[in-house]
């Protein structure tokens, strides 16, 4: 079922130092919330995988993902609304999101309307309860050490996901960035989606507002999720595909949330991607 829309919220004010108590408290109650439940459903995931298929392992996997979000909303306070909803293609296709928290790895899983493999380094199934979760849903994962042959371990896998209808899900600018900053965008998706003909599904949001990264404590607030028109790599160089993108999602950014842009500031920030 998709959320109801509700009304923007009017921007944020400085917290009064009770609010801010308060704050904490909620953050601290989250945490628990989730730290306290991924350890026994961990097991109860790594279990399902020695009988349930990979469809019904991440359907049991997102019942936590699930939770995570609604706790977020129920404990933290932090909304979401969603536009551009009919912009989702009824084919398999790339997502390529804004990052700027930890929220929208919950929240893509949990509401996009089919399986979605996200990519990530290979390590990350060393990380206790979560990571062994993790690895028993069968996403695309990378060894590093490959180097070069890192990406052609993205084509092989991907392919197959796509195949059997995954979205698969990136980050183009490789790593969170605070509201109003912009890093260089990697080309790993838009050559991926050179490589299988799969269409682009951009996405824009503010969830650093209220999720910061890296930060303990949450606010509440509204995040705003604007999914934006499919981009066709058909007949396009990835270098092309790429600059539409960025500039898809960067301009959505500067048009939904000018508040964090200084007037025609439009210039990407942090270490050149590859």
């Amino acid at each position: 079922m998709k959320p109801s829309v509700q009304p923007i919220a009017s921007g944020s004010r400085p917290a009064r130092p009770t609010h801010q108590w308060l704050h904490v408290i909620r953050s601290l109650v989250f945490f628990l919330a989730l730290t306290l439940t991924v350890i026994p459903w961990a097991f109860v995931v790594c279990g399902g995988a020695l009988f349930l298929s990979k469809p019904k392992r991440y359907w049991l996997a997102m019942r936590w993902v699930g939770w995570a979000i609604y706790c977020a909303r129920a404990i933290c306070g932090i909304r979401y609304r969603v536009l551009g909803w009919e912009n989702l293609p009824n084919e398999p296709a790339i997502v390529l999101c804004k990052h700027q928290s930890a929220w929208e790895t919950l929240w893509l899983p949990t509401l996009l309307p089919r399986r979605l493999s996200f990519v990530y380094k290979r390590e990350l199934h060393w990380v206790p309860f979560f990571g062994w979760g993790l690895a028993s849903l069968g996403m695309v994962n990378i060894n590093r050490a490959h180097g070069q042959n890192a990406f052609e371990q993205v084509v092989a896998q991907g392919s197959a996901h796509l195949q059997d209808g995954w979205w698969i899900a990136m980050f183009p600018e490789g790593t969170r960035t605070a509201p109003g900053q912009r890093r260089r965008y990697k080309s790993g998706g838009a050559r991926l989606a050179v490589r299988t003909g799969a269409k682009i599904i951009p996405i824009a949001l503010n969830s650093g507002e209220y999720w910061p990264r890296n930060a303990f404590i949450k606010r509440p607030g509204e995040i705003t999720v604007s999914i934006l028109p499919t981009i066709d790599p058909a007949g396009k160089t990835a270098d092309q595909v790429a600059a539409s993108v960025e500039q898809a999602i960067e301009d959505e950014m500067h048009r939904r949330f000018p508040h964090h842009y200084r007037a025609g500031s439009h210039r990407a920030s942090g270490p050149p991607g590859s």
